[in-house]
């Protein structure tokens, strides 16, 4: 039974919703859950250029005080009635682990709960782009990669330094949306299979003891239509032993607790 959201964005997110966190934790207690966790887009590493038309990917590291003082404020209000986490989710780019590093070293005593996710690939020319943002950026991902089967196998090499990286004592153990490369895939349909990539992912998620994110987002992506990961998947990292932790990825309050149904049975 799925009793906690342990991946939900508020009116802090720059590319979200201007609902208020206060509507995530009613829609909580509505659903009946017993606990929440805002795990907002952690401030982008020092030197790192959001690659997004609006560099709206994260907030800012001047708003985060603000988020952090307003989500412990409605920790203590909605004591009585839920747990609210204090949390981040926190992205990992390929060549800025040192500033990542040092930001969590510097954050990460403050915290109740992080997600470690890749949105960002480092191209072939050393510059980023933003995997997730739009059709035209993934299909820009494809054009610098050389073939869509390639964009996938950097997005799994990438996702696999994650799984491996050391960030210091508060490195998050729990990986974000480890399919998020197939969120276009009814656009760009693959003529491989990327079963091997996903093994890997297993593997690892299970020698480096990591938590995976049962996202249920992708189910509402008008070109995805499925969990991150695929059920089969999910079933693999039970067989596995791997910790899952339900998040519905929500970035306005009536998405809180959404797609629970689907994947309720693996918990």
């Amino acid at each position: 039974m799925i009793l906690h959201d342990g991946h939900v964005h508020s009116h802090f997110c720059p590319h979200g919703s201007a609902d208020k966190m206060e509507e995530y934790i009613e829609r909580a207690i509505k659903l009946g859950l017993s606990s929440i966790s805002f795990t907002e887009h952690a401030p982008l590493p020092r030197g790192f250029k959001d690659p997004v038309p609006g560099q709206d990917s994260a907030i800012t590291l001047d708003v985060l005080p603000e988020y952090l003082k307003a989500a412990e404020e409605l920790k203590n209000y909605y004591s009585s009635k839920i747990n609210v986490n204090t949390g981040l989710e926190v992205d990992y780019i390929d060549g800025y682990e040192i500033e990542t590093a040092s930001f969590l070293n510097e954050w990460g005593g403050k915290l109740d709960d992080t997600i470690l996710s890749v949105h960002f690939l480092r191209l072939p020319d050393n510059s980023y782009i933003c995997l997730d943002y739009s059709p035209e950026a993934f299909q820009s991902l494809i054009e610098k990669c050389g073939s869509l089967k390639k964009s996938y196998e950097l997005y799994y090499k990438t996702l696999l330094q994650s799984v491996k990286a050391d960030l210091g004592p508060f490195t998050p153990v729990r990986i974000g949306h480890i399919t998020l490369i197939r969120k276009f895939q009814k656009l760009f349909p693959r003529n491989f299979d990327d079963s091997l990539f996903l093994e890997e992912v297993m593997t690892a998620l299970n020698e480096y003891r990591k938590e995976m994110d049962v996202n249920t987002a992708g189910l509402e992506k008008v070109y995805c239509k499925e969990t991150y990961p695929p059920q089969r998947w999910i079933e693999k990292a039970v067989s596995l032993d791997i910790p899952l932790v339900y998040g519905s990825d929500a970035h306005s309050a009536g998405r809180t607790g959404g797609g629970r149904s689907s994947v309720e049975k693996y918990f």
